[in-house]
């Protein structure tokens, strides 16, 4: 059994998928202990601090998703036309990525800015820290063309498997990141180390200090990795014109679009969710946003291995490879399942330890505790179809995945939910309980898709 079992999985692929896999990994770590630290400094302010940076978060997370969505398309044709051998295809695609930036990155700063007093009246925010989180989200998103930037020239250098460049853009904006939180965010005080005092000099600008320094950071970002496409050999656009090119954008706004459209669809369910949780209470409020920042950093492996796997799929596409296309789900999804296990069982011990390096509300602690260990047992589930998902975006299919996510996100999270808060008077913890059937419901579409055969487009080729 275990021979069969040896000759079966393609255990050469292993080393190519963690080479691909790992940039991306410590990269999400990195974002994620920044997040840790950016919660934990704003907490330390008082739980309506922690409210008011997470209580349009998710607001965040729709307008990400969607620039991340055009990112897709871009990835699916270039990681297919690298795979292909076509570097001229790869750079004519670069430029319309960088024309794409530039339109997304203005429409977006423009609608970030313009809605930012509605922003926490829409998510139900306290009427004492609304005014504190509007500022917050306009300083926060007041750089949106550097940050469409970070997210689109990002996933091109990862199209083409140069997953460390992002790593170290995403290294220094982490750094400054927190050397302006310190600044920031505190007063000027005295600081001891072992037998040393000496004075950190500081802004005490609070919450509205947290913002200036993420907004610094990440347009620090935007132009680090803008310079790293300019001068990558295969993919900049260098010498391209910038003049729409539908040849190359149609192809692209084909697989982008089901994609944006399941991004917008799946983060307004989140709006829509982080709304009726916020209706809660400052204390749901709280734990829900730290519980949120605690599960991201289990989520990393998964996320890392489904940027490996949608480059691998693209590149195994592009070069007509069945068989590699085959062997990189079998062995990625294994891979998956076992880190996922991992993740989730630690997630599931030291849930209590987590929530208290943000908050000190022992009631904030206790809730977010509970829903913690909850998503956990599910981890592995959700883990398979990240890269069901993952390998789809790389070969261009992305409608079967956005009728899954709208289907759980809508007729399961949200509506069940609304129900349970509204009708039943339930609290966080049904909130989280829909959320983990949707995780669940989201395995079984999937693995349905998968086993059918029909996400392989070499194979009905063949048919036909």
């Amino acid at each position: 059994m275990k021979c069969n079992l040896r000759q079966r999985l393609p255990w050469d692929m292993v080393p190519v998928i963690f080479t691909l896999a790992w940039p991306t990994m410590l990269e999400q770590l990195l974002q994620t202990a920044v997040q840790y630290i950016d919660t934990a400094m704003v907490g330390s302010l008082g739980t309506q601090a922690t409210a008011a940076v997470g209580a349009t978060t998710t607001v965040g997370w729709l307008v990400g998703s969607t620039i991340s969505a055009l990112s897709i398309g871009f990835l699916a044709y270039i990681s297919q036309a690298d795979g292909a051998g076509d570097r001229a295809r790869v750079r004519r695609a670069s430029s319309q990525a960088a024309l794409a930036t530039l339109v997304v990155g203005i429409l977006f700063t423009a609608i970030c800015l313009g809605c930012s007093g509605m922003v926490p009246v829409w998510m139900q925010v306290d009427a004492g820290i609304r005014d504190l989180a509007a500022t917050y989200f306009f300083i926060l998103y007041a750089p949106m063309l550097f940050r469409t930037a970070t997210i689109i020239f990002g996933t091109l250098l990862r199209a083409v498997g140069d997953t460390r460049t992002p790593m170290w853009v995403g290294l220094g904006v982490n750094i400054t990141n927190i050397v302006l939180n310190f600044m920031l965010i505190y007063p000027t005080r005295q600081v001891r180390v072992l037998e040393y005092t000496f004075t950190v000099i500081g802004a005490g600008q609070g919450v509205i200090g947290a913002a200036i320094a993420s907004a610094a950071a990440f347009a620090l970002g935007g132009i680090c990795m803008s310079i790293a496409v300019w001068r990558h050999p295969r993919i900049t656009f260098r010498g391209q014109s910038l003049c729409p090119d539908w040849s190359v954008l149609k192809p692209c706004l084909r697989v982008a679009l089901p994609n944006a459209l399941q991004r917008f669809g799946t983060s307004l369910g989140y709006v829509a969710f982080a709304s009726m949780i916020n209706a809660l209470g400052d204390v749901a409020t709280a734990a829900h946003t730290i519980a949120n920042t605690v599960e991201s950093a289990f989520y990393i492996p998964g996320y890392g291995m489904q940027t490996a796997a949608a480059t691998l799929a693209g590149n195994a596409l592009g070069a007509r490879d069945e068989q590699r296309m085959r062997n990189l789900g079998r062995m990625i999804i294994i891979i998956e399942v076992c880190l996922m296990i991992l993740t989730g069982g630690l997630l599931f011990l030291f849930a209590p330890q987590m929530m208290g390096l943000f908050s000190r509300d022992a009631l904030v602690i206790v809730l977010g505790a509970t829903v913690l260990r909850m998503v956990a047992v599910s981890e592995p589930f959700y883990g398979v179809s990240i890269i069901i998902e993952g390998m789809l975006q790389g070969m261009g299919k992305t409608m079967m995945p956005f009728i899954c996510n709208i289907i759980g996100m809508w007729g399961v999270r949200i509506l069940g939910t609304w129900i349970c808060t509204t009708y039943f008077g339930m609290g966080l913890v049904s909130a989280w309980a829909c959320m983990i059937a949707h995780n669940l419901l989201l395995f079984v579409m999937f693995t349905a898709y998968y086993r059918s055969g029909k996400w392989d487009p070499m194979r009905r080729e063949e048919a036909q």
